[in-house]
């Protein structure tokens, strides 16, 4: 129940220089003051002011405990919105435990996961996109995912949102408006005008649809599959690439049996690199699962990495490959250059133009470390129009809104069917309710509550 009051450990649960107990509800302050007492064995918390912070000792009968500093912040005026208390103490995961069970035996309870950010959610301090925004914080990989998230929790999305639903909302008030008194309320005219509402507020949702995949590749990384012959250099390039030895290179084909897989940051752009299995024709029988692998993971990949020795003419598992990555976004890295090359580049692209529209190959030596830049160029100009940071731009990077996106903007694609059907205005008044509603579970004014229950679970514990 949201009227009880609740704890939880709100730093990671491992040994630390400080630790932090929060408590929240109404009964946080006289919990909090039967264990704390300042330096003169006084109990003070209930009389205190908010946003205040005391130096004392956490109690247990006449036994000290720890040596903490505690905050009070009361509500409205926390992150809650509730009374709240937190508990400074010394980071030991021991001594954390013991001071919530004492906080527990009081009259606390234990928090769900996430429940602290539920009751901010509930209590109207942030709405659904900006509690998602918080977990979003605490899990990004790079500076853009930090940028993003912390955009989002100050309502970029938000606002953005409540906006579009105003101007859906009025053309849904003015429908009904119409309806209920069409002796004063004409609709002359109105279908028209509607109509430009409608071109108008579709484009501005696709526009904030059309930031989602590049939104989603710049907080998770871009999904990076290595393929290419054995003993090409794939494992090689991932080596050099993570600036170790994460891969076991030899001369000898089919070293690299099962997918290897690491996380590398280039300037600012975030790959999840698997290196896979060389695709040939064998009969092994566990060198064929780890090609049938590299051939899974790159159906899924956002980018192909295509390893070929420029030193060895192409053959028909080049063109094996060569089929695997149509339709994909592909960089060609023609390895073994400080070798003498014998792959023409214009028969390549000749051979790759019928499965790639826009081919990029760039030359490289492993041995040599040759080639770094230009990938790295090649990568920006791929996903990022040669920019890693966008412009001004609101960023969908959260998958449940952009799926409530693509609901809203199908709505409004049937308001314009029935318009252009010349259909009555009570049809138009029924989907523009449904954008209006589909938009509105991103904000999470139209939401179930099972479905406010699981997001709210996915959260650590203590937040």
């Amino acid at each position: 129940m949201e009227s009880d009051t609740i704890a939880a450990i709100s730093t990671a649960l491992s040994d630390s220089g400080i630790g932090i107990i929060r408590i929240s509800g109404p009964r946080s302050v006289s919990i909090a003051d039967q264990i704390f007492v300042t330096a003169g064995k006084k109990h003070i918390l209930n009389g205190c002011a908010s946003h205040t912070i005391h130096y004392g000792f956490i109690m247990e009968d006449e036994t000290v405990v720890d040596e903490v500093m505690v905050s009070i912040l009361k509500g409205p005026r926390s992150y809650t919105k509730e009374d709240t208390i937190e508990i400074n103490c010394h980071g030991g995961v021991y001594l954390m435990q013991k001071i919530l069970r004492l906080v527990v035996q009081k009259g606390a309870r234990l928090a769900e996961p996430g429940e602290f950010t539920k009751r901010a959610f509930l209590n109207g301090r942030i709405d659904l996109s900006q509690a998602e925004a918080v977990m979003d914080l605490i899990r990004s990989r790079n500076d853009f995912a930090v940028r993003s998230s912390l955009e989002q929790l100050r309502g970029s999305v938000r606002d953005e949102i409540v906006r579009i639903r105003k101007k859906i909302l009025y053309e849904i008030a003015f429908i009904e408006s119409a309806l209920d008194d069409p002796e004063h309320i004409s609709t002359c005219g109105y279908a028209d005008r509607l109509s430009e509402t409608i071109t108008e507020l579709s484009q501005q949702i696709k526009q904030l649809q059309d930031t989602f995949e590049n939104g989603r590749i710049r907080t998770e990384g871009i999904r990076t599959v290595i393929i290419g012959k054995p003993n090409v250099g794939k494992s090689s390039f991932l080596n050099v690439l993570s600036g170790e030895e994460r891969a076991i290179v030899t001369d000898i084909p089919g070293t690299t049996r099962d997918i290897l897989e690491e996380e590398i940051r280039i300037h600012g752009i975030a790959l999840r690199v698997i290196d896979t299995a060389g695709i040939r024709s064998s009969e092994d029988e566990v060198e064929k699962i780890g090609v049938q692998r590299a051939v899974d993971y790159a159906s899924r990949a956002d980018l192909i990495l295509y390893v070929a020795d420029a030193s060895r003419p192409l053959d028909e598992n080049d063109f094996r490959i060569m089929d695997l990555i149509e339709k994909k976004k592909v960089i060609v890295l023609l390895n073994k250059t400080d070798l003498p090359v014998v792959i023409q580049e214009d028969r390549l692209k000749e051979k790759l133009k019928d499965h790639i529209t826009d081919i990029r190959i760039i030359h490289t030596s492993m041995t040599e470390k040759r080639g770094m830049d230009a990938f790295e160029d090649a990568i920006r100009e791929l996903f990022f129009q040669g920019q890693i940071e966008p412009e001004n731009e609101i960023v969908i990077t959260n998958i449940r809104h952009a799926q409530a996106l693509k609901e809203a903007q199908e709505s409004l694609s049937l308001v314009k069917r029935s318009l252009d059907d010349k259909m009555p205005e009570d049809f138009f008044s029924i989907d523009l309710m449904s954008a209006y509603a589909s938009l509105g579970k991103i904000i999470g004014e139209e939401v179930e509550d099972d479905l406010v229950e699981e997001i709210f679970s996915k959260f650590c514990m203590g937040k």
